[in-house]
């Protein structure tokens, strides 16, 4: 009888700690959501509904835009900005392989187009930097295939990562047990 009771007892533990961690979990991402600033550069269609990625997306857009303005300008163009845009947007891919580890969601291939396209992206501003290729040709490149890429594969990545949540949340019951 004894032994009957500290099951019981243990069952309710665990779903209580459960309880818990999800809503930690869950207040967390609120806080983190409510941190994000849009500017209206990244176009609605082109939102994920992952608020660090599109808080991410719309920073490169935001890069981009600037470095456009920039180099219209009478101003030499600053390469150490283009280096920044670069650099930024492989930290934005390693989030998007983070977040696919932590949800368990396969990122091979989706990676492997993220290695591709860094190195294309990083040979086309080597070409700017040593005169082979037009700095604002550079920019329609970059601008093009990052629109692109969001719209045909970080979309159904999104989606795979929302169903993978959507699973993972439905399986932790969604009120404590009264005890």
């Amino acid at each position: 009888m004894l032994f009957e009771h500290e099951l019981i007892l243990l069952e309710l533990l665990t779903l209580f700690f459960l309880y818990c961690a999800k809503r930690i979990a869950d207040l967390f991402l609120e806080s983190l959501v409510m941190e994000i600033k849009y500017t209206g550069l990244l176009p609605e269609a082109l939102m994920i509904d992952l608020p660090e990625i599109d808080a991410q997306h719309e920073e490169i857009f935001q890069q981009v835009e600037s470095l456009k303005a920039a180099c219209f300008g009478s101003e030499p163009v600053c390469f150490s900005a283009f280096d920044s845009l670069l650099n930024y947007v492989e930290h934005h891919f390693a989030t998007e392989k983070r977040i696919a580890r932590e949800v368990g969601v396969d990122f091979l291939d989706h990676d492997a187009v993220h290695r591709e396209n860094l190195q294309s992206l990083r040979k086309a501003f080597d070409e700017v930097r040593n005169g082979a290729r037009d700095v604002h040709s550079f920019l329609r490149y970059a601008e093009y295939w990052f629109e692109r890429h969001i719209s045909e594969e970080d979309k159904s990545f999104a989606a795979s990562v929302r169903a993978r949540k959507a699973r993972f949340a439905s399986s932790i019951p969604s009120a404590a047990p009264t005890i």
